[in-house]
Parts: structure tokens; C-alpha cells; sequence
């Protein structure tokens, strides 16, 4: 964003343009548009509607705190979850830290959430137009435009062991969305070092991070929030339960809730499970335990896989769990096509959950090809298994 007009959106004049944006029910209809420009010149209407989306959106991702803050697209896009973020700033609070230099904040969603954990937050980005919007979203934070990089040796400089750093490094090039390591900012190595220095550091990664990438004596947490896999997220620093990351250094499961004080966890690392016949019950782990490799633990039960490799969980009985979404097995057959297509023709099957793993099988276009009518609903589990490829009737249910 230019910064000249992010300066006028957290001035009185944008002020009063983004009241009058918010009292639009569709701020992107023409009307809204013509509304807007009869009172304030193009650029500032535009972008007080397009804040007034952003921020709809923000209420959803972010909570209450974010449909009163200032957003790019982007900025939106690859902040935190609300309740992660407060998950995250109470992890430092309750480490003892008092101080978060956040080399990277964006718009600021992960250093708002340590203020309003009680925290003093210095704050550095790059962009002068986006540094804008996050001392609009700061308030009380010292926001510093500037090279985190280069800052960070000042910023540091005398402080002690309850001020923590804070990075969230930037995942986009001029090409979009970026996963390769070398292109985040500020730079992998620059990461590596904060983790190896005296400071405690926190550092948010997306979860599909290399687990190779991360650096020896550095605690992972894979975090889901509801049903997905949001975030690793690598500490030196003592997190919820204790225990400094470079003493800790064991990788676990974080399942947060929407309260962000009520989270589960689990240790991760465990040895690959036994595979073994189909069985009664099926489960389908949170993303977070299969990434952490902690699928007995979200069990803590026998159980066991169906194949090698197959994150499904098999097991004669449910284990109530809020890491496992388990269902009953009602049929077993070879999967094939044809026979599949035959059993929903006859079961007069019209709704058709397919979930797969393991097989390359686009599910959208098998449920096309299988032409599923009638006034029924099933779902199938297609997987590989000790038999070979299965495709397992079955039902859900609540523990």
C-alpha cells in the first residue's frame, strides 16, 4: 500500500471515510463506490470499501480486535488465526517474557496479540506503507519502518532474557505465494541465527515446512486450529507446559481452541506404527497429529494402520478424542471402479463423501464417474491396505 495513502486512512479524514464505507451494505457494488467519491476523492473511497471488506473478512480469521484494524489483501491473507496469535503471546507471557521485538510484523496481528497479552512490543517493517497500517494497529508499540536485519543487533542490544524475538517471515515474491525457503524474508539464515542466539525466539513457519529445515535443538509445534493444520511454529523459548525449547527440543502436536487458554497437546517423534488387517473402527487423525508424527498419542489406545505410511488409525473400538474424527465400518470390497459405481447404483446412493489416501484418485472427479442418485448418503474410505487397495463403507460418529 502507498503510504502516503495509508497516512490518510488512519487520519480524522479516513476516519470519517471509513465510518461512511462501514455503513455500506455491499462496499463493493458501483453504488458503494458513488457514494464514497461524492464525498472524498477516488483513492481514499477505494480504499476505505476495500478496507471495509478486509475487515468483514478479519472478523472471521482474526476476531473482534480485527474488523478494527487496517489490512492489505495480502497482510490478511498470511496473518495468524485470532486465537493462535493469543495462544502464542500467552506462551511468552507465561514463559516470563515481558518484551517481543517482532522483526516483521506486517499489519501486526501476531504483536497485537502480545500487547493485549500485556506484553511491550517493538515492532519493525519493512514497507513504508504497510508500517503505517500496523502503527494504526499498535497502538502503544514502538513500529519502526526499516530492514529487520540490519535493526536487529540495535533493537537487541542490552536486553535480557525476558525479551523474546518475534519472526514471522514474509512467504511472498513478485510471482505470488512462495513455499521455497530461500525466498522468505527477512532470510532463512537470518532466522537460524535469532534461534542459535541468546535471545529467546519464536518463529512461525508455514506447516509445510522441511523437517529436515529445522535446526537441531529447536522445539517444532505443529498447530491446528479446528480441523486444520495452520502453522509450525519453532521455539527457544520455554512454551505452554514448560521446559526451555533447547531443553525440549521434542516436536509436538497443538490442537488451540477458539478460547485460545483451552489447547491440547501431545508429544510427537513416535516410531512409525504397525500396519495391520482392517478392523471394526477407523479413525482419520487432526493434520497436526499426522505432522507431528503423534498418532498413538491422540489414540492412547491400540491401534494400529492400514498400510505402511497411511496416516488412518484402525482399532476395534472408538477412543473418544478430540484429535480423531471416527467412523464405524460397515462394508469392505476391493476397490474397482465398476464395483464401486454397482454397489451406489444399488444402494440408491445420492450424497457420496469420498475421502482418500494413499491412491492417486481425484475424488471429485471419481464421485462424477460414479453418477451417485438417489435418496441415500454414504461415505467411502479409499485406501491402500495390507490386501491391498480397499474401499471401506463406513459412517461416522461422535464419541
Amino acid at each position: 500500500m502507498d503510504a502516503d495513502l495509508a497516512r490518510r486512512l488512519r487520519s480524522a479524514e479516513g476516519a470519517e471515510a471509513l465510518e461512511r464505507a462501514q455503513a455500506e451494505a455491499d462496499p463493493d457494488s458501483l453504488g458503494a463506490a458513488t457514494r464514497l467519491r461524492s464525498r472524498f476523492d477516488p483513492d481514499l473511497a477505494a480504499a476505505a470499501l476495500d478496507q471495509v471488506s478486509l475487515r468483514r473478512r478479519a472478523l472471521d480469521k482474526i476476531g473482534p480486535v480485527g474488523a478494527r484494524m487496517l489490512w492489505t489483501r495480502d497482510g490478511l491473507e498470511q496473518a495468524t488465526r485470532g486465537a493462535v496469535s493469543a495462544w502464542r503471546a500467552a506462551c511468552l507471557r507465561d514463559a516470563g517474557i515481558r518484551r517481543v521485538v517482532d522483526l516483521g510484523c506486517a499489519c501486526g496481528a501476531d504483536a497485537r496479540a502480545c500487547l493485549d497479552a500485556g506484553l511491550d512490543v517493538t515492532a519493525v517493517e519493512i514497507d513504508p506503507g504497510i508500517a503505517e497500517l500496523a502503527r494504526f494497529n499498535l497502538p502503544g508499540a514502538r513500529v519502526i519502518c526499516g530492514d529487520a536485519e540490519r535493526l536487529a543487533p540495535e533493537l537487541l542490544a542490552g536486553c535480557g532474557p525476558d525479551t523474546a524475538v518475534m519472526l514471522d517471515p514474509a512467504r511472498r515474491t513478485g510471482r505470488g505465494r512462495s513455499w521455497r525457503i530461500e525466498d522468505i524474508r527477512p532470510s532463512w539464515d537470518f532466522v537460524q541465527q535469532m534461534l542459535a542466539g541468546p535471545h529467546p525466539t519464536v518463529v512461525k513457519l508455514g506447516p509445510g515446512v522441511p523437517r529436515e529445515l529445522i535446526p537441531e535443538g529447536v522445539r517444532v509445534d505443529w498447530v491446528g486450529h479446528r480441523r486444520d493444520l495452520v502453522e509450525a511454529t519453532l521455539w527457544s523459548v520455554a512454551g505452554p507446559g514448560g521446559g526451555a525449547g533447547r531443553e525440549t527440543a521434542d516436536p509436538r502436536a497443538v490442537l488451540v481452541g477458539d478460547d485460545p487458554s483451552v489447547f491440547q497437546s501431545l508429544p510427537g517423534g513416535e516410531p512409525s506404527l504397525d500396519a495391520g488387517a482392517v478392523t471394526g473402527f477407523l479413525a482419520e487423525p487432526h493434520p497436526a497429529a499426522i505432522r507431528a508424527r503423534a498418532m498413538r498419542a491422540a489414540a492412547g489406545a491400540d491401534v494400529h494402520i492400514p498400510a505402511p505410511g497411511i496416516a488412518y488409525l484402525l482399532a476395534s473400538e472408538p477412543v473418544a478424542s478430540p484429535w480423531l474424527t471416527w467412523f464405524r465400518v460397515l462394508e469392505e470390497m476391493p476397490f474397482a471402479e465398476k464395483a464401486l459405481r454397482s454397489w451406489v447404483r444399488q444402494n440408491r446412493v445420492g450424497a457420496l463423501e469420498i475421502k482418500v489416501r494413499g491412491l492417486d484418485v481425484d475424488p471429485a472427479a471419481l464421485r462424477r464417474r460414479l453418477h451417485p442418485r438417489g435418496p441415500h448418503a454414504a461415505t467411502v474410505i479409499l485406501t491402500p491396505t495390507i490386501e491391498g487397495a480397499r474401499a471401506l463403507v463406513a459412517e461416522r460418529i461422535v464419541t
